[in-house]
C-alpha cells in the first residue's frame, strides 16, 4: 500500500470508536460524537486547508493502484459487523435509555459516513459488482434510491430549479430536508419507471429497479425484526434516518444558492466547478473519502475519489464538511455567513455570474425566486 494511501484508513478510527462505544457504557458511547462534531470541526477552525493537486505523473499512478479501491471494498463487510454488533447489544443487553440513545446515533453516523458517502463513491463505477456494494451500503440506510436519483437525476439537474437535491438562495436546511427527500424518492420513481419502458418492460414488474429496491428494503427490516424485534427495528429506523439526513445536509451545503444559467433550447450550460462549494480542509477531506472535492465530483463525476483536483474558480467554504453542516443547522448563522460569502466567491475571483443572482453585494442578499418543482 502506497503511504498516500494510508490516510485514507484514518476514518477506521471514528468505525472503531463506534465499536468501543458499542461494547461500553457512559461517556465512552458518545466519544465518536464528540470526535465527528465537536473535536474535528474545531481543529478544521485552525488548520490551513490544502490546495494543493497531484502532479500528471502521481495521479496516473494514484488512477491504477488498487489499494484505494480496495479500502472501499473493506467499507462493505465493515458496515455490515458494526450494524450487527448494534443490534446485538441493544437487543440482548440492559443499558440505561442514555447508552441506548447514545449509540444509535452514533451507528446513525456510521451509515452516513460509511454507509452512504462510500455507497455514493462506488455507485458513480461502471463495475457491476462494485455498484452491488454501493447498493448493499446504501441498504444500511434504507435510501436505495439514492442510487438511481443522484446519479440518474441530481448529476444532470444539479444546481437548476428541477433538482431537488440544490438548495436555494435563501432556502433553510430543514425545508430543504423536506423537499429533497421527498421530490428525490419521486424523482427516482419516474426515473425508473422510464428506463423499464425504455428497455420493453412493463413499469409495474420486477424490471422496474425501485420495486426491487423497495423488496430488498422491506426484507432487510423483516430479517431484523425476526430476529431483533419491534424496539431494536425501531431505533434501526432512527440510526438510518439519521444517515439520510445527514446526506442531505450535506447536499445542502455543497450546492446552496448555486445556479447554472439556462441556454437556448430550454437546457442549462454544462456543471462546471463554479456550481459546487468546494472544501480543501484535509481531515473532512480524509474522513468522507474526498466528498468535499465536489466541484470536481460534479465536473467529471466518473474520477476516483483519490485524484479528485482543486479548481481555483470554484466557491470556497469556509471550514470543512463537520464545520459547515453544524452551522447549516442555525439557519440565520448559515445565512449570515454564505450570503456574504457568495459575492466573494465570484465577484472577487472574476468569474462569469454563472448563477441566478446579480453580481453586486446588495442585490446578492436577496433571495431570488425559481419555479416550483
Amino acid at each position: 500500500m502506497p503511504v498516500r494511501a494510508f490516510k485514507y484508513l484514518s476514518p477506521c478510527l471514528l468505525y472503531f470508536g463506534a465499536l468501543t462505544g458499542f461494547l461500553g457504557h457512559g461517556f465512552g458511547v458518545w466519544l465518536p460524537l464528540i470526535y465527528a462534531w465537536a473535536i474535528i470541526p474545531l481543529l478544521e477552525l485552525f488548520l490551513r486547508p490544502d490546495a494543493s493537486n497531484l502532479s500528471e505523473a502521481e495521479e496516473e499512478l494514484a488512477k491504477r493502484n488498487r489499494w484505494y479501491d480496495y479500502l472501499l471494498y473493506l467499507i462493505v463487510p465493515l458496515q455490515y459487523a458494526a450494524l450487527a454488533l448494534f443490534l446485538y447489544n441493544i437487543t440482548y443487553t440492559m443499558q440505561p435509555w442514555v447508552d441506548v440513545m447514545g449509540k444509535t446515533l452514533v451507528m446513525g453516523l456510521l451509515c452516513g459516513t460509511f454507509g452512504i458517502n462510500v455507497g455514493h463513491e462506488l455507485g458513480h463505477r461502471s463495475n457491476r459488482g462494485e455498484q452491488l456494494l454501493a447498493k448493499l451500503l446504501l441498504l444500511t440506510s434504507l435510501y436505495m434510491h439514492f442510487f438511481i436519483e443522484h446519479n440518474k437525476g441530481h448529476h444532470k439537474r444539479v444546481a437548476t430549479p428541477e433538482d431537488p437535491s440544490s438548495a436555494r438562495y435563501g432556502e433553510a436546511l430543514y425545508a430543504f430536508h423536506v423537499r429533497s427527500i421527498v421530490f428525490s424518492y419521486v424523482s427516482a420513481w419516474r426515473i425508473a419507471a422510464r428506463d423499464a419502458q425504455k428497455k420493453g418492460h412493463k413499469v409495474f414488474s420486477l424490471h422496474n429497479e425501485m420495486i426491487r429496491f423497495q423488496l430488498v428494503q422491506v426484507l432487510f427490516v423483516s430479517v431484523i425484526f425476526f430476529f431483533f424485534g419491534g424496539l431494536t427495528t425501531l431505533l434501526f429506523f432512527v440510526a438510518a434516518g439519521q444517515g439520510i439526513l445527514l446526506l442531505e445536509t450535506v447536499n445542502y451545503i455543497e450546492h446552496y444558492g448555486l445556479q447554472r444559467q439556462q441556454i437556448a433550447g430550454g437546457k442549462y450550460e454544462r456543471a462546471q466547478p463554479v456550481h459546487s462549494w468546494n472544501s480543501n480542509h484535509v481531515i473532512g477531506r480524509v474522513m468522507l473519502f474526498e466528498l468535499s472535492r465536489h466541484s470536481d465530483h460534479h465536473y467529471l463525476a466518473s474520477r476516483k475519489y483519490q485524484v479528485l483536483r482543486h479548481h481555483d474558480n470554484s466557491p470556497q467554504m469556509p471550514t470543512g464538511y463537520p464545520g459547515m453542516m453544524i452551522l447549516a443547522t442555525i439557519p440565520p448563522l448559515w445565512f449570515r455567513v454564505m450570503h456574504k460569502r457568495w459575492p466573494l466567491a465570484f465577484v472577487n475571483k472574476n468569474i462569469p455570474p454563472h448563477t441566478a443572482f446579480p453580481s453586486d453585494t446588495k442585490k446578492a442578499l436577496t433571495p431570488v425566486k425559481h419555479k416550483s418543482l
